[in-house]
């Protein structure tokens, strides 16, 4: 019974902590531009959305960010390819220098035999795949969850549970991936040019 105990203990201090809005609705403050409409190639739009431009590169919290769950909305248009960077330095490419999560419409007839299962949307990329077919049509809305917290890494999309990843284990099948190996960094939207919106980024710090 005292395991039972200590063990409900230790869950509750880890999920303690509350939703706080990752984006105001009006401008990239909190993302190392404040008072800026315009950040690296992303847009405000009407409606409290970032929208990337064809110039999009990084857009990058100013803040880093340990163990937290971070819940967001997204909307691609054809063909389109971004991603989201988690554990990022802040230099580099994200997806080695840190880890990228990947948003891509893999539907698109441009990519039809040429992807490799993490390039996928969800995927852990160069790392793990996710499971597909739980995106909604082009040019709707879809919610997606990211959990992170310690090696653990979790994406939940449209209610749906589509990568859990351990870390630890892939440190062992990928010992030179250096980003896959920090526990610590920004959040970053890793654009490619194409044309993808996101709204309702709200983010809860885990202890």
């Amino acid at each position: 019974m005292k395991t039972l105990i200590i063990s409900i203990a230790s869950l509750a201090t880890a999920c303690a902590g509350e939703f706080v809005d990752l984006f105001n609705g009006k401008d990239f403050t909190g993302w190392g531009a404040p008072d800026k409409t315009e950040r690296f190639g992303y847009v405000v739009e009407e409606g409290g959305v970032i929208a990337s431009t064809p110039k999009c590169r990084f857009l990058i919290t100013a803040k880093e960010y340990e163990n937290y769950v971070f819940a967001f909305e997204f909307k691609l248009t054809p063909g389109a390819n971004n991603g989201l960077g988690i554990h990022y330095p802040g230099k580099g490419d994200a997806a080695y220098a840190g880890m990228e999560i990947q948003m891509l419409d893999g539907t698109h007839e441009k990519y039809a035999g040429k992807l490799k299962d993490f390039q996928y949307h969800g995927g852990l990329y160069t790392l793990k795949a996710a499971k597909q077919n739980h995106q909604k049509p082009v040019g709707e809305w879809n919610k997606q969850i990211v959990t992170v917290n310690g090696p653990k890494v979790k994406v939940e999309l449209n209610g749906v549970v589509i990568l859990e990843a351990n870390l630890d284990e892939i440190n062992k099948t990928h010992p030179k991936h250096n980003g896959a190996k920090r526990r610590k960094g920004h959040l970053a939207f890793c654009g490619h040019g194409d044309i993808v919106r996101m709204r309702n980024l709200k983010i809860k710090e885990l202890k």
